[in-house]
């Protein structure tokens, strides 16, 4: 049978940006200043174009990779035929005063262990998306590399002229290297990366002792919750629906997006896990971030750049693509879609703001103006067609997920008017959640006993198993079991994982399975009470990580393994949100 592709790459961060380091020490990916600015490494996407900084041994070898316990440090072991070391790479992270201290600064040592190994240090940055070579000048202790986008120094104690004429050497002792950008480092080298690295280990679990993590499929959910922690740009609050551009659903399909930002609707889940893991930190940010965005509501958009900037103007750029699989895209055209589904998932988001204790002096925060425009722009856009959760770029439809939405938000202002003693919202958002009831029907197909895609009743969507997750369904009835049942007998694969839909698109044929809607029917599985097949499924769906833990956005119907951005924040959200549900359950042991 054929092997199941892989991502093989770990991930680090400190919520400024983050690194891809594969298996064999290469950054393959790393994004600077921003996490949705050029690259400076990318032979993810080009080997040649792309520049690379990698710890390379001459003879042969093999490596282990793993991450130290419950952090997002990444240590890869050498064990070659002269000998063995270990490259340890992180982003600091820690408390420093009364901040966080995220400086935009890679820290890497490679560590002797044993032996005479040959190793050559190849580091070789690239701007403006591969397009630009840098020059360099050398200092007593570091590299300058000019004429990129901003200043880049790596200080380091190696040998300079080893590391710029990429020549062979012996490793005899432990070796440091720290590439920052903007500001020099000019700190002690061996100290300095010594307490930041015990500090940064320090602060990773003692941000998971903070954590709510039931007790079953811990080592997943830790590792899940430190993968979406990576992916919050702390600075505006924004969440990043992944790290990575064009790594295609399936290979050659051209089904190649630009992941590098924020969508309001992947980002409403995301809150779900944070305050199922009981951390509000994060929310409270992106809550920070969503208040700034909505200023004029008439023109939410489905998607924002992490600065909040609504400009994400999509082109293709020449490079060779993920295993010459291209295009390669940056940029989104979603931005400028209709997806009226926003407005409902913004009044959730912003709930907590109105309702949770832990947000003091809540009144000052904003007034209730903004959630009766949201109220009116759902009921403006009622009976207008719009892309859908899947943006679509060919066609239009009122689409059953977005009436979803839109009862659930118009359900959420309602408490938030009782909260107020404001009857008026609470009427508005009562008339619209009724006529979003009367368009969810219009989507029900009685000849297939099943809730479809639309009001056209187009195809079989695994959106619809929101119905179910968020109770606008009565788990105890015999329709909700049998539009369950039929959804289960369309979309669901051999291997267990659900599609999106089976019909044709804007690019042909789906081969892939998207995994948050398998979520979604695991979690359907745990309201209607199949606990078992629930936890069975689960098991399932996290023997398809990588080595590291992390996960993908699609998975191949053939052979399950792993395709799309990686590691997809909804993905480790959707595994965090499904297994607190599951936990929430009694008497789960048994099924250890």
């Amino acid at each position: 049978m054929k092997k199941a592709h892989r991502y093989n790459l770990g991930v680090i961060g400190n919520c400024h940006y983050m690194a891809y380091i594969d298996t064999q020490s290469s950054v393959s990916w790393m994004c600077w200043p921003s996490m949705d600015s050029s690259f400076v490494f990318g032979n993810l996407l080009d080997d040649v174009k792309g520049g690379n900084f990698q710890v390379l041994p001459l003879s042969r070898f093999h490596t282990e990779q793993r991450y130290v316990d419950n952090t997002a440090v990444l240590t890869t072991r050498f064990f070659c035929e002269d000998g063995s070391f270990e490259v340890i790479d992180f982003a600091p992270r820690f408390k420093r005063t009364d901040r966080y201290f995220k400086p935009m600064q890679f820290f890497r040592k490679i560590k002797y262990l044993s032996g005479k190994p040959r190793i050559k240090i190849i580091c070789e940055p690239r701007g403006h998306y591969g397009e630009t070579i840098p020059g360099n000048f050398t200092g007593s202790n570091h590299i300058c590399f000019t004429g990129l986008h901003m200043p880049m120094r790596l200080t380091t104690n190696a040998s300079k002229t080893y590391l710029l004429e990429n020549r062979e050497f012996f490793l005899t002792e432990d070796l440091y290297l720290i590439l920052s950008g903007g500001e020099p480092f000019e700190a002690p080298l061996k100290d300095t990366f010594e307490e930041f690295l015990q500090r940064t280990i320090l602060y990773w679990r003692e941000w998971i002792k903070a954590s709510y993590v039931p007790n079953i499929f811990q080592k997943e959910i830790i590792r899940s919750a430190i993968t979406i922690k990576m992916h919050q740009f702390e600075d505006t609050g924004a969440i990043l629906a992944s790290g990575t551009t064009s790594l295609p659903e399936y290979p050659y399909s051209g089904r190649n997006w630009d992941y590098r930002y924020c969508w309001i609707r992947d980002s409403y889940f995301s809150l779900a896990a944070m305050n199922s893991l009981g951390h509000f930190d994060e929310a409270e940010r992106y809550l920070h971030f969503i208040h700034n965005v909505t200023q004029d509501v008439a023109k939410l958009q489905p998607v924002y750049r992490l600065n909040g900037s609504t400009d994400i103007t999509e082109r293709i750029i020449p490079l060779k693509g993920y295993m010459n699989s291209d295009p390669v895209r940056i940029g989104n055209a979603a931005y400028f879609q209709k997806q009226y589904d926003s407005y409902g998932q913004v009044i959730l988001s912003l709930l907590p703001l109105y309702l949770d204790e832990r947000i003091i002096n809540r009144e000052k925060i904003r007034s209730l103006d903004i959630i009766s425009e949201l109220i009116s722009e759902i009921k403006n856009c009622m009976d207008l067609p719009d892309a859908g959760i899947w943006e679509f770029r060919g066609k239009t439809a009122k689409h059953l997920e977005t009436y979803i939405f839109h009862w659930a938000g118009a359900k959420a202002a309602m408490k938030i008017a009782t909260h107020y003693n404001d009857g008026k919202l609470c009427q508005e958002a009562s008339e619209v959640a009724k006529i979003s009831e009367m368009n969810i029907e219009k989507c029900y197909s009685p000849e297939n006993e099943c809730y479809m895609s639309d009001q056209d009743l187009q195809y079989f969507d695994a959106s619809a198993f929101l119905l179910i997750i968020m109770n606008y369904l009565n788990p105890e009835d015999e329709r909700t079991h049998k539009h369950f049942q039929r959804l289960q007998k369309e979309l669901l694969t051999p291997e267990g994982m659900i599609y999106r839909y089976r019909a044709l698109d804007d690019f042909g044929e789906t081969h892939a399975t998207f995994l948050i809607c398998t979520y979604w029917y695991i979690e359907c599985l745990i309201v209607l009470g199949f606990l078992k097949e629930a936890y069975d499924s689960l098991k399932n769906v996290i023997q398809h990580s990588n080595h590291l833990g992390l996960l993908s956005e699609d998975l191949s119907s053939e052979d399950g393994g792993q395709w799309g951005n990686f590691p997809q924040n909804y993905s480790h959200v959707g595994l965090i949100n499904t297994a607190c549900r599951l936990a929430r359950k009694q008497d789960l042991m048994v099924f250890e």
